[in-house]
Order: structure tokens, then sequence, then C-alpha cells
């Protein structure tokens, strides 16, 4: 009944299967319990930071909660669209709760023992808690590689000193010895496998990802540089990461073991096929002279660092992802290093202000900050302030605002909630989540969107949509049109709102019904008109 359990298990263990099946049959409850309580609790917001609460504290064994969470996710149809949506919530917090104290204890570990491969994958894994990312299957594709390169190698030399020795039992003295090495290497990555840098598509977050780096071949210079160090390790030469500026590069010693002078390496472009370097064609990678420091070895610790920069930079260029996730997880994992780093800090404050969530946790963020840097207290003070605001606004609200259909000042109103449409002047295909019968926004929204330019302006029914491209938006009645080949719209939220695709429209879930009671029938009706009509 529940395969995926069966990694939990030895053959040799003494279980009882009763009891365990008891154990895994409450925690389904439970989970489903929570999940179910959700919707209900913060429909009309985000979930917040104390939200998880219930979760944090369960009387049942976390993996078993965990493999519920993933049988609703797996449910198979269009159906229980809301459960899956806050199921998935669920387990991504509890996933990320998780690594992020792999991470600490990584971190708190003596360097010698931080691999630099391990640490790549607990930043895959926390930007990418729903897939299956492990070390073991990460470290088996690297053995794999390093297989290869044995095989090459032994073409070569077959006495060489790699093909004897276990994965990183032995350090090769000799520089022609690991020159045959890195030869090798260069030959299965870039040759036989065909690794590349990703000129094309340099930005994109995948590329800082080691597991998607290992399917796809491609990476950026410090995602490849990973990759290359742990391998060359392995077969006995030790590489270092340099944390060159625009462009991450490894060091190759040619002299003396612990050499300070930068002229006694070469230096290896991971991103450019294995390249080796000297100082003088490092200045010229990047176009201008660094002084010496830029050239000295860094830590594991240091080349997170690095990578997590790399992420926080890419997270706020976004500009389809309106939940900001890839900064907030960044974010996250920039704080569990540098706790009381003030710029970082201030950033996440201001980025949780932004998007109106967790104003609890935005005041404590804000305290912590002027604890460390009471020079900040300008800027905490104003967030401080209308974060105080917002709470209050929050306790005012009198419940949910309903919408009858019948109210003759929504006569006007034409669609229905659930409906699929298009919009006519950019063409997007969107479902309808809610309505107004006049414009609700500000003067200065309808001046930017020139709303005014419309025939019937802003007086007339406007609709907020979720977009198959991931955004929301607020459409004008005369700017959508029915959808002639209605399909599903791949939108994150799309299960906060409804519970079920039927082929040709959405299902309002229970929370958005009880705000717009009498649309399900309008919604109906029309899809039956509209569509069975088509197929006559």
């Amino acid at each position: 009944r529940w395969p995926s359990l069966l990694k939990y298990y030895s053959h040799s263990d003494s279980v009882s299967w009763l009891e365990e099946y008891k154990a895994r049959h409450n925690a389904g409850l439970e989970a489903q319990r929570i999940v179910a309580s959700f919707s209900k609790r913060f429909f009309s917001e985000h979930v917040p930071c104390d939200g998880f609460s219930d979760i944090e504290t369960l009387g049942c064994p976390s993996h078993f909660f965990e493999d519920e969470l993933m049988c609703i996710l797996n449910m198979e149809g269009r159906k229980g669209l809301t459960w899956k949506y806050y199921a998935k919530k669920i387990l991504y917090f509890l996933r990320q709760q998780n690594i992020l104290k792999n991470l600490k204890e990584y971190l708190q570990r003596p360097t010698e023992r931080q691999s630099f491969l391990e640490g790549a994958v607990l930043i895959d894994q926390y930007c990418n808690p729903l897939s299956d990312i492990c070390l073991k299957s990460v470290q088996a594709q690297v053995d794999d590689i390093t297989d290869k390169v044995r095989k090459v190698l032994r073409t070569k030399n077959p006495r060489h000193p790699s093909l004897a020795s276990k994965a990183g039992e032995i350090l090769i003295p000799e520089v022609e010895l690991q020159r045959q090495v890195l030869d090798a290497m260069n030959c299965v990555l870039y040759e036989q496998l065909k690794y590349k840098g990703n000129e094309l598509d340099y930005y994109n977050s995948l590329n800082s990802y080691i597991h998607q780096v290992l399917i796809r071949r491609t990476g950026i210079p410090i995602s490849l540089s990973v990759l290359y160090l742990t391998i060359a390790r392995q077969l006995g030469v030790k590489l270092e990461p340099v944390n060159f500026p625009s462009h991450f590069l490894l060091r190759w010693c040619q002299g003396k073991e612990g050499s300070t002078d930068i002229f006694d390496y070469t230096y290896i472009d991971a991103f450019g096929k294995g390249k080796q370097l000297t100082v003088k064609e490092c200045e010229y990678l990047i176009g201008h002279h660094v002084t010496e420091e830029f050239y000295g070895v860094v830590t594991s610790k240091e080349v997170l660092q690095r990578m997590v920069g790399n992420l926080l930079n890419l997270g706020k260029r976004e500009s389809t992802d309106q939940s900001y996730q890839l900064l907030r997880d960044s974010l996250d994992l920039y704080l569990a290093m540098y706790p009381d780093n003030v710029q970082h800090l201030m950033l996440q404050a201001r980025l949780y202000f932004h998007l109106g969530i967790w104003p609890e946790k935005v005041l404590d963020i804000l305290q912590h900050i002027q604890a460390l840097d009471p020079s900040q207290h300008g800027a905490v003070g104003y967030l401080v302030q209308h974060t105080l605001e917002h709470i209050e606004r929050r306790k005012e609200e009198l419940g949910p605002e309903i919408k009858h259909r019948s109210d003759e000042k929504h006569k006007e109103v034409c669609f229905s909630i659930g409906l699929i449409m298009k919009h006519k002047r950019y063409g997007y295909n969107c479902v309808i989540y809610g309505w107004d019968p006049a414009c609700m926004m500000g003067h200065e929204w309808i001046r930017n969107m020139n709303v005014h330019s419309l025939p019937h302006g802003p007086h007339q029914p406007f609709y907020n949509v979720l977009v198959e491209d991931g955004s929301c938006r607020y459409a004008a009645q005369e700017n959508l049109e029915y959808n002639s080949e209605p399909r599903e719209i791949p939108h994150p939220d799309i299960g906060r709102y409804f519970s079920e695709f039927t082929g040709v429209h959405y299902l309002a879930n229970t929370e958005l019904e009880i705000r717009y009671p009498e649309d399900l029938e309008l919604t109906r009706a029309t899809v039956q008109k509209i569509y069975s009509s088509g197929k006559e």
C-alpha cells in the first residue's frame, strides 16, 4: 500500500507490522486533517510563519506524515486541487526545515570534512525540496564519470596510481601524473559527455543546481568547478577553489605544496572545457587586472556563499514569479550561513513587507536588525510603523465579502468564477477567480494601465484572473472572451481557489464558493450553452 516506505526498513529488522500499519494509518488521518484545515484558515492570506506550528509538534513519525502528503500530491486526475495545493506547501516547509538543519550541521563540521559536492547538493535540495535529490544519487553519478575517466587513463598509462586506489584514498605527488588525470578528465567530460558552459542561457537558475548540471551537462563556472574538483580529488589530484571575480576558477599547484606565490599555480576554467590558464590569461578572461588576493583559495563555506549569492541575484531578476520563491529561498540559505548580516536581513524584511506576508516575522527581523546596527533606526522605524498598521487592518477585517449575482449593482457582470477565458488583446489564456462590478484599483494604477483609453473605461466589470504564465492579472470585461478550446491553466495558485478541473471549467473550492455563492450555477449553464453547442 505504501511502497515508498520500504527504504526505511531492512530485512534484518524485527518489525511489528501491525503497529507500523496503525502508525502510518494514523499519520495519514492527521495529515488529511491538517491539510483540510489549511484552506479555511489561510484562504485570504499566505500561510503565516506560525501557520505550521501544528506540524512542528506532530505526534506521529514525520516520514509517515510526509508519505501521506506525497500520496495526496500524486492523486490521479484533476480533482483534489486544493488539497494538493496545501499538501505541497506543507511538504515544502517540512523538507526545507530538515535541509536547513542538515546545512547547519554541515557548517559546524571541521573544514576538511565539508565536501564541496555535499554543500552543492544541500543548496540544490533547499531550492527544490519537492524534487527527489539526494547526495547518494548525485555521488553515484559523479562516481560513474570518474570510472569513465579511469578507463581513458588506463589506455594512456596502465600503471597510473589512480587506477589502483579507491576514490580519494591517495594524493598523487608527481605533476606529470596529475596532468595525465586532468587530460583524461577533459577528454571524458568535454569530448565524450559533451559538458559545456551554458553561454546561451547563463542566467537560468538550473545552471546552479548540481543535479541539473549532471542531467543537462551544462552549467555556470562555479557549478562546473564543483563537479570538476570533486572528480579530480577522487582521482588523487588536489585542485582548490578560487573565488575569482566574475568567473569562478580552480587552481592546480605546480610548485611547492601550499605555496603563497600565485605564479606557482596553473588556473583551470571548468566552464571553458578545462582550459589551463596562466595569471595573465586569467586577467584576459575577465578583461581587467586584479590583485593577488583574488587568486587565493577559498573555504567550502565561501564557495556556498558565492553559489547562494548567484541565486540571490537571479531571484532579484525574476519578473514572472510573483511569490519571489527563489529570492526567499536563497535569502534563507544566506542567513543560515551568516545570520547577523544586516544587509540581507533588511532585504528579507522588505521582501516580506512588499509581499504583505508574515508581518509578525517582519517585526522579529527588524528587532534583530536594530540590535545589530542601531544606525538603521530610520529604515527600521518606517517598516515597523507600516507593519503594525498592516496587523491592525487585518484585525479589523470583518470576514469575507460575499458577492451575489442577483444584486442590482452586479447586473453588468457577464462572466463567472471558474470560466476559462482568453484575452482579446494579448492572447493569453486564464481562469476567473474573482470579479468587481467596476474597477477597484487606485487612480495611479488606472492611469499607468491606460484604462481610460478603453471604450468603457474603468466603469465596467473587472476580473481577477490566473494566467497560464504564472501571473495574476486584473482584466476589463471588454478585453475578455470565452476560450473556444478550454484547457487547464498551469498556475501555482490554482488550488488555492479551485478544487477540480472538469475538462472545460474549474469548480470553485468551498472558500471561494462562500464568497461567490451564485456563480457555480451560472458557470455550469454558460459552459453547457457554449461547449455543448460547439460539440454538436
